[in-house]
């Protein structure tokens, strides 16, 4: 492709440089305000009491099952997306990102209104099945929230594949199966791996639903969100300090993770 002509400085991209220095700024200014409150002697003093480290096993064990459910719903459901036409599929498409753009609040209320219906008294009444005020719950409320992310990821995944060699596949004998797992699954598989970082990312943060659906109780539903609100509403910045620092590392352990997928699986020092 030849260099474009003319400068390579003018008024647009110093513009656009300029707002992005500006951005990028703003949120260094916010790590290195939370860095200078604490230190690492008392992130890990609090970091290393019962309560806070039960509250990250939680976290990290629901957040791992709602990955699982995510990643079993968004491969078939966002191939089907994909792949084949439904009547009224603009409302379809709606209904699968109502999650993403819905308060997430709204949807703690909607589980605890449904859990008092006849249908919902019945699946409380099975005693493997009580998903008020239970770890359950917590899975429940993380999936909800994030399997809209992950079907979203699979579809455009399966978009950007090339359905003519699925349909060459099959004209070689392969049945529909073989077909998506033998090619339309190798060929989406970074899309797919970046859904699912992304889903799981959203699942460690999820905090609304699980205040109103299966509260923050210590050593049984608290996790680490509800650490971050509980401490801070008795004026205990340090510790809520320390907790969110932590969200903030994995947080930023899969960003990485998450361009690395998208990239290709570049050097992640390369432009």
């Amino acid at each position: 492709m030849p260099a474009v002509a003319g400068p390579r400085v003018h008024w647009v991209s110093v513009v656009t440089v300029g707002f992005l220095a500006l951005f990028l700024a703003s949120i260094a200014a916010l790590v290195a305000a939370d860095l200078w409150f604490t230190d690492a002697a008392s992130m890990a003093k609090v970091l290393a009491s019962p309560e806070v480290r039960h509250a990250v096993r939680l976290t990290l064990l629901t957040s791992v099952c709602t990955l699982v459910l995510v990643v079993v719903f968004s491969i078939p459901v966002g191939y089907a997306l994909s792949r084949y036409r439904f009547p009224g599929s603009v409302v379809l498409d709606a209904m699968v990102d109502l999650p993403i753009v819905m308060p997430p609040v709204i949807l703690g209320v909607s589980l605890l209104v449904f859990f008092r219906t006849p249908v919902g008294r019945w699946i409380e009444s099975v005693e493997w099945l009580q998903f008020v005020y239970t770890v359950k719950g917590i899975v429940l409320c993380q999936f909800f929230l994030t399997a809209s992310l992950g079907i979203r990821a699979a579809k455009a995944a399966f978009d950007a594949a090339d359905r003519r060699l699925e349909d060459l596949a099959l004209t070689l004998g392969c049945t529909h199966g073989q077909a998506l797992r033998m090619v339309a699954l190798p060929m989406a598989r970074g899309g797919l791996a970046a859904g699912a970082v992304m889903a799981w990312a959203r699942a460690v943060g999820v905090f609304g639903p699980l205040l109103v659906f299966v509260g923050a109780v210590p050593f049984k539903t608290q996790v680490m969100p509800t650490v971050v609100y509980l401490e801070v509403s008795i004026g205990q910045i340090e510790p809520a300090l320390a907790v969110a620092m932590l969200m903030l590392a994995m947080a930023m352990v899969t960003l990485v993770l998450l361009h690395w997928f998208g990239a290709g699986r570049r050097q992640w020092w390369l432009p």
